[in-house]
């Protein structure tokens, strides 16, 4: 997975290559003449904006370039694990990291090399603290994919609308509740209710 600013480092360089702006680039291969400039890259409220695969392929094509040219202008070596982003726990609950359905967006973010993953819009926690002992240690990183489906016994990430952030299991869940068994016997399980939620996402890995 490439992250975003590999993405347009790429087009940046290819654009330079044949001595064009990004704006020359994009003429050149069709495209409106904004596509790649530097406002387009970032939406108003900070989410993150990727060009289309469309407009990298009419690129290539009108530069002859080949997509493992491409890939090589992004920086990443052939072999090399693709990156998530990755927060503290304790940042996740502050607004601007996640998107209303919980993907990740914005500046602030991290990076760390992560190759067992297939969902584009994995990210990373770092836990801090000892509320979810023994089976995550203050120190230890999970990758939640928002993309994963969610089945009772799953580990869990829920943010509520409120800004909680809770990293559970899921116990049970109705058209009404959702009931977490916490990952700390000395913690109690939560029961949210559903309009309190605003969204779930399964943990797919963990340290260990």
């Amino acid at each position: 997975m490439l992250s975003h600013d590999q993405v347009w480092t790429a087009i940046d360089a290819l654009a330079a290559r044949h001595g064009l702006s990004p704006s020359a680039l994009a003429r050149k291969a069709g495209l409106d003449a904004t596509t790649f400039n530097r406002s387009k890259r970032l939406g108003p409220d900070g989410r993150l904006r990727w060009p289309s695969t469309e407009s990298i392929a009419k690129v290539l094509e009108a530069t002859g370039a080949s997509l493992a040219d491409f890939v090589g202008l992004t920086g990443v070596k052939a072999g090399q694990p693709p990156r998530i982003p990755l927060i503290g726990m304790a940042q996740a609950g502050a607004g601007g990291f996640f998107d209303d359905a919980g993907f990740p967006v914005g500046a602030g973010w991290e990076e760390i090399a992560f190759p067992a993953v297939t969902d584009e819009n994995a990210y990373a926690l770092e836990i801090s603290g000892d509320s979810m002992l023994p089976l995550y240690r203050d120190g230890d990183v999970i990758v939640v994919s928002p993309a994963s489906s969610v089945r009772r016994g799953d580990r869990v990430v829920v943010k509520t609308r409120d800004g909680e952030v809770l990293a559970k299991e899921l116990k049970r869940r109705t058209a009404r509740t959702l009931e977490l068994r916490s990952l700390n016997p000395d913690h109690p399980d939560r029961t949210l209710d559903v309009d309190d939620v605003a969204w779930m996402a399964r943990v797919v890995w963990a340290t260990q």
